[in-house]
């Protein structure tokens, strides 16, 4: 009897998995992990539904990676059994190097470890575990595979990842903007002279994709309250460690801790089985025992956090003038009986940044039925055109009330 395993998900239906090796991969620890991290880090203050997880991610881009695959060889695109399921697991393992909130604490916890680097390291021990049924998965992950397609399904403008985010996020926040016709896209994906395409009826279903990001980026993710919460645990966690490494008792022992203060030096390689056991949890407990650490800042920070009374975030096209920062850092100094440099954490600034298209990166190329073929932002009377390709930016501040 063939292998099948069916999973119920609110937004496709049910997803298949029929291989055997998918599944193990799926039943790993370490993938199981991905339940316990949000995939829109704390973008539920704003959208309470925003409560789905990366593994939630991970399993509707698996669906719409089956979906593509399908699609290309109906269309006849030579792909193999083993390049069929190599595709699957790139894309069901792509996220698996994120830490806990996701994007939020990118950096923080580790310093220039980004969670690509680690999702391939990951990958790199999986496969000695599955004894190297993973390699070409890995070769599709990091591009080196000669069937360039197959890695634009898994990372580029218009990879399955980025169909499956936008899809989800907007159905568990509410946002209608974020729709896109994923199932049309799809539908529409051809492969070229090796590369990824979409053909010329699905020019409208692109630009619809593309605005839909847009939007999402200036209405969900980058909005400015989920800014201000997610820069208050980015603070949270800084304090911590300032905290931690001037005495080292001021926190609890936890694997958060030794992350915090550094104690996993050197190559990240090593330490691989440590980082996945932190996730949003760890963090989680520590914000709910730090409320009432004796330093005020640290405590001050985490009761924000806790009862959602978020700072004070002002969005604008210009940069924040240095006067008001002083101005408003004095405040609260005078306010809180505390120094400059405590300050910082209750007043500081930063810039928010997105970009509709980027033209001069992975293009999203369509092909007319004469075999033309061009870039989305040069078709005639396009929508999205070059001068929607560049960042859009804003400058913000955030500030206790």
């Amino acid at each position: 009897m063939a292998f099948r395993k069916i999973i119920n998900d609110p937004v496709y239906g049910f997803i298949t998995i029929d291989n055997p090796l998918i599944f193990e991969i799926i039943s790993h620890p370490w993938y199981q992990r991905l339940r316990r991290i949000k995939q829109m880090a704390l973008a539920h203050l704003v959208y309470p539904g925003a409560v789905h997880t990366r593994l939630h991610h991970s399993l509707g881009a698996y669906h719409l990676m089956c979906n593509a695959l399908q699609v290309l060889k109906e269309k006849g695109t030579a792909i193999t059994g083993a390049e069929d399921t190599a595709a699957k697991i790139a894309i069901l393992l792509h996220d698996i190097g994120h830490g806990p909130f996701s994007h939020a604490l990118e950096n923080v916890l580790m310093k220039n470890v980004h969670h690509e680097e680690l999702s391939l390291l990951l990958m790199q021990e999986l496969n000695r575990q599955f004894n190297g049924q993973l390699q070409t998965a890995i070769d599709i992950f990091t591009n080196t595979y000669p069937k360039k397609f197959l890695h634009q399904l898994v990372s580029g403008q218009l990879d399955v990842d980025r169909m499956d985010y936008l899809t989800r996020d907007s159905f568990f926040t509410g946002v209608n903007e974020g729709v896109i016709g994923y199932d049309r896209i799809i539908k529409m994906l051809i492969v070229h002279n090796g590369a990824l395409m979409v053909e010329e009826k699905a020019i409208y279903s692109i630009e619809k994709f593309l605005v839909a990001r847009r939007l999402m980026y200036w209405q969900v993710y980058l909005h400015k309250t989920v800014l201000s919460a997610e820069m208050i645990l980015v603070k949270i966690l800084e304090r911590a460690r300032a905290t931690g490494l001037k005495n080292s008792a001021d926190l609890p022992d936890s694997i958060l801790k030794s992350f915090l203060l550094n104690l996993y030096k050197g190559n990240i390689a090593e330490h691989l089985e440590a980082f996945c056991q932190l996730d949003d949890t760890d963090v989680v407990a520590a914000i709910k025992s730090w409320r009432h650490h004796p330093d005020k800042v640290l405590s001050l920070l985490c009761n924000s956090i806790m009862n959602r009374t978020l700072f004070k975030v002002k969005l604008q096209s210009a940069p924040i003038p240095e006067a008001e920062v002083k101005q408003l850092k004095k405040n609260i100094m005078e306010r809180l009986h505390i120094n400059e440099q405590a300050a910082s954490y209750l007043v500081f600034t930063g810039e928010a940044v997105s970009r509709t298209y980027n033209p001069f990166d992975e293009k999203i190329n369509i092909l007319f039925k004469d075999g033309e073929v061009k870039d989305i932002s040069q078709v005639d009377n396009a929508l999205i055109q070059h001068n929607l390709s560049g960042p859009v930016k804003k400058f913000y501040i955030c500030y206790l009330k």
